[in-house]
């Protein structure tokens, strides 16, 4: 049987080995399928690209044969990031964008062999631009103000440096112009292309258009935009001497509108600076030549308006960062509002079946149900002892899960302390662990009169008191001190046990929490000082604890005095 298995399984594994070659070929041809999935996102890509490139060269031509607005970069960069995720998709955006290129180049007037070189030149920013953003700013998300810093240093500032230089060294040498003028012009130019309108084409997403679209949203959207570019025409056209109003309207822009309405209007003012620069009514320098000009628009924008951007995905981080505090604020509401639902139903669960095992236990160990052995009635004693135990926590959950829910409802009214602390030593007195102990009170002063529920203040100090004999026994006394504290009173339950370290002082309050001794024979379920903490703060007052290891703890509490 064993060979037959073996047999079965090679035969398997040789199946497997020749279905692998098969089935890479099926996926080679989804993959090829996949390529060409949406053909006409490479048509619109390319015609894009061509139109932009005869528009920058026609219209933005200011040092040599270099253009000082490029758009085509940055549109390139943008759908190809978005729309490919392979290799096969990588060379078909780069066979796609190099024809659409020379064709635009041959359109705008280039001789071929100037065609053929920028053409290369495009190719290459645009190429090392996409590598750099996958590589930086993997994801490409613009609303998160890491990821379009990366984008914008990486694909606009570094990218084009390779090709500029390419560029400005060949124009030198052919004698266009000189190599710094042709490669300012050149990376300004694109730097701010890609910059704006790459980071617009990567923020338009089906989200980012639906709160756009909006009615409200889209009248604010038009509204701003013109605004900017009625400002803009009007500053540089001399009727509006305060050019500072236009930054004011971007920054409202960038924060009413996100990324989507820093770029647009980033694309309103580089159009319109560089624009009027080549007519000679550029932002700076109007007496000096048109390339120069064109450069102190570039700078104004690249340097001036572009960090825009950042600022806009840094409040949509903001924004979205708030947005999934405030869900996760609620989420936890409602689980705190749940888990108190749930200690209120099973302290209420508890306390029927409690009270009646203790009235049982009363009337077995009182002979009540028939003569009884002493070891019967040590038991019954017992049963009573610890049914009153399950019977107290019932209580606290109780209280706990009326403190979270804001049902305690507390009389505040003057309190004697001195008297608050003789009542809880007198009962403390009465308990088992306080057989050895020596309890204390310490009043300094007179009159030392708190605004507390004396109920709810009493049960505070009494559950302090109750720690106190259970984990500071070995110190052999516990000592109730109370004293004027600046504007209140402060009330201490001091004890001379072990001590507590910082780190389980930091732990003490919260509920279910009995520091590691869940298995020691020290009685006790972590309810306590969570309850004591929440009744405490219901009364305005304030709670903690002094402790080092070795010298006892002193627990306080701070009441406002009457």
């Amino acid at each position: 049987m064993s060979r037959a298995l073996d047999i079965e399984t090679g035969a398997a594994r040789k199946s497997d080995a020749q279905a692998q070659p098969r089935r890479a070929v099926r996926d080679e041809g989804r993959d090829a399928v996949r390529t060409f999935e949406h053909p006409l996102t490479l048509i619109a890509t390319g015609l894009i690209v061509a139109i932009l490139i005869v528009l920058s060269i026609m219209f933005t031509r200011s040092s040599g044969l270099v253009a000082g607005l490029w758009g085509g970069g940055g549109v390139a960069i943008a759908i190809w990031l978005r729309n490919s995720s392979s290799r096969k998709e990588d060379a078909a955006f780069i066979a796609v964008l190099t024809i659409s290129m020379l064709i635009g180049e041959i359109l705008a007037g280039n001789a071929p062999g100037y065609a053929l070189l920028f053409a290369f030149a495009n190719i290459l920013e645009i190429a090392v631009a996409v590598v750099l953003a996958r590589r930086i700013a993997p994801g490409q998300n613009m609303s998160s103000a890491t990821m379009s810093g990366r984008f914008v240093f990486a694909a606009a500032l570094i990218a084009p440096i390779p090709a500029g230089i390419l560029i400005s060294s060949v124009l030198t040498l052919s004698g266009q112009g000189g190599f710094l003028a042709n490669f300012q012009t050149w990376w300004f130019g694109h730097a701010m292309g890609i910059a704006i309108l790459g980071c617009l084409g990567l923020a338009v997403t089906r989200a980012s258009l639906a709160r756009l679209m909006r009615p409200a949203r889209l009248i604010e959207f038009c509204a701003l935009m013109m605004a900017i570019g009625v400002v803009y025409t009007a500053i540089y056209d001399g009727r509006l001497t305060f050019g500072f109003v236009l930054l004011p309207l971007l920054m409202l822009a960038s924060a009413r509108l996100g990324v989507i309405g820093a770029a647009t209007s980033l694309l309103i003012v580089a159009v319109l600076a560089v624009g009027s620069a080549m007519n000679g009514m550029g932002p700076y320098l109007r007496d000096e030549p048109v390339a120069e000009q064109v450069l102190a628009a570039q700078l104004l924008v690249l340097i001036g308006y572009v960090p825009m951007i950042l600022l806009a995905s840094l409040l949509e981080d903001r924004n979205r960062l708030a947005a999934r505090a405030k869900a996760g604020q609620a989420r936890a509401e409602r689980v705190s509002e749940a888990k108190s639902r749930l200690l209120a139903n099973v302290a209420h669960e508890i306390k029927s079946p409690v009270a009646g095992i203790i009235g049982i236990g009363d009337l077995w160990k009182n002979g009540q149900l028939g003569a009884i052995t002493p070891q019967q009635a040590e038991m019954a004693d017992m049963l009573v002892r610890t049914a009153r135990e399950v019977e107290a926590l019932a209580h606290d959950l109780l209280d706990v899960a009326r403190a979270e829910a804001g049902a305690i409802k507390v009389d505040v009214r003057p309190t004697d302390v001195a008297g608050l602390l003789e009542d809880t030593r007198r009962a403390a007195l009465l308990r088992p662990e306080a057989r050895d102990l020596t309890i204390d009170i310490e009043a300094e002063g007179e009159a030392l009169t708190v605004l507390a529920d004396s109920q709810r203040l009493a049960q505070v100090i009494g559950n302090l008191t109750s720690n106190a004999l259970k984990y500071g026994a070995s110190g052999g006394r516990v000592v109730l001190r109370a004293a004027r504290s600046g504007e209140g009173v402060r009330i201490e339950v001091v004890d001379f046990g072990p001590g507590l370290s910082v780190e389980k002082q930091a732990q003490l309050f919260e509920p279910f929490n009995r520091l590691g001794l869940e298995r020691s024979s020290i009685e006790g379920h972590g309810v306590g000082l969570a309850l004591a903490k929440r009744l405490v703060e219901l009364q305005q007052g304030t709670i903690g604890v002094v402790s080092e290891p070795g010298k006892g703890a002193a627990f306080w509490v701070l009441m406002p005095k009457a």
